[in-house]
C-alpha cells in the first residue's frame, strides 16, 4: 500500500477489497452518504471525510497524517481481505457469496456511536434509522464545518446520559429513547467498559452487552462484530436465518468459519439479501 498527499486529499494505492458501495451500505454503519460521483461523505471518529475511488486508486479528503491517524485503521486497510476470502470458501454456496461480497471491509467504528446506532436499528428499515441517528447528532453532537457545510459529531455517552425521554421525543425513536439513556448512563459511569469487552471473546463480549436495558442477541453481536471489531461475532437476522437454513444443517455452527466468522456473515448478508 503506498500513499501520496496532494490537492487537499491522499491517494491509496495497492489496496485491493475496497468497494465504497459494499462498504457503507451492508448495513455496518449510518453516517456515509453517496454523491451523484459516487463518493461518499460521512462523519466517523469526531471529523468528516470524502471518500472517492478512481480507477486503481482511492482518495480521502485530508492530509497523510489524517490518514495514518485515523483512515487508515478505521477501513481496516491492513487487512488481507482477499486472503481471508480464499479462507472462507469452504463450499460453493460460500466461494459464490464471497466472490459476490469482494470489497466488503468491517469498518472500526467509535464502539459508543456503533452501540447506540445498534439500538437505535431495532425494529427499524436504514432510512429510518439514519434520519433519526441524523437528528440524534444534529441536537446533541457538536457542530463544525467540512466542505463548505456543517456536520455534527455524535453525542458522547455522557451528554446523552444527562438526558430524559422527553429530551430525546423531536428524533422520535419511540421506546428505543429510554434504552438510548439508559445504555449511556451505563457507559458513562463505567457501568460496562466497551473498551474491556472489545477485547475479549463473541460469548464474554454479547453476554456483557446484554446487561444493558434493552439489547437483545441482535444488538449485542451487531455491536460486537461492529463496534468492538470482534471478527468472530456472527450476527443472526432473518436474512441470515434463512440462508444457514438453505444451505447448511440444523447443526451449524458458525465456528467453521473461526477466526472470521464475522466477515462471512457480511459476505452471506450481502449475497442473499441481493438474490432474492
Amino acid at each position: 500500500m503506498q500513499c501520496l498527499e496532494h490537492n487537499g486529499e491522499v491517494e491509496i494505492t495497492g489496496v485491493s477489497d475496497f468497494d465504497l458501495a459494499r462498504i457503507f451500505e451492508c448495513g455496518q454503519c449510518f453516517r456515509w452518504n453517496p454523491d451523484e460521483s459516487g463518493a461518499y461523505t460521512g462523519v466517523a471518529l469526531n471529523r468528516a471525510a470524502r471518500v472517492r475511488r478512481f480507477g486503481e486508486s482511492i482518495f480521502i479528503s485530508g492530509t497523510a497524517d489524517d490518514f495514518e491517524t485515523y483512515w487508515r485503521s478505521y477501513f481496516d486497510l491492513d487487512r488481507d481481505y482477499a486472503g481471508i476470502r480464499q479462507q472462507l470458501c469452504i463450499d460453493e454456496f460460500m466461494r459464490r457469496a464471497t466472490d459476490y461480497g469482494a470489497g466488503i471491509r468491517i469498518l472500526r467504528q467509535d464502539k459508543w456511536e456503533a452501540l447506540c446506532s445498534f439500538i437505535i436499528s431495532q425494529n427499524n428499515n436504514i432510512p429510518r434509522i439514519k434520519g433519526i441517528i441524523d437528528a440524534l447528532c444534529r441536537l446533541y453532537g457538536e457542530a463544525f464545518e467540512f466542505e463548505r457545510r456543517v456536520h455534527h459529531t455524535f453525542p458522547t455517552a455522557d451528554r446523552l446520559s444527562r438526558l430524559t425521554p422527553e429530551d430525546l421525543a423531536p428524533i422520535r425513536s419511540g421506546y428505543r429513547a429510554e434504552y438510548i439513556i439508559s445504555a449511556a448512563s451505563d457507559v458513562a459511569t463505567g457501568k460496562i467498559s466497551l473498551e474491556e469487552l472489545a477485547g475479549s471473546s463473541p460469548a464474554v463480549a454479547c453476554a456483557g452487552l446484554k446487561k444493558l436495558h434493552g439489547v437483545g442477541d441482535k444488538v449485542a453481536n451487531c455491536t460486537a462484530l461492529f463496534g468492538l471489531n470482534i471478527l468472530d461475532a456472527f450476527p443472526m437476522d432473518v436474512w441470515m436465518k434463512r440462508a444457514i437454513s438453505e444451505h447448511y444443517s440444523p447443526k451449524f455452527d458458525p465456528k467453521v468459519f473461526s477466526p472470521h466468522a464475522g466477515i462471512a456473515q457480511q459476505y452471506i448478508f450481502h449475497y442473499v439479501r441481493n438474490h432474492k
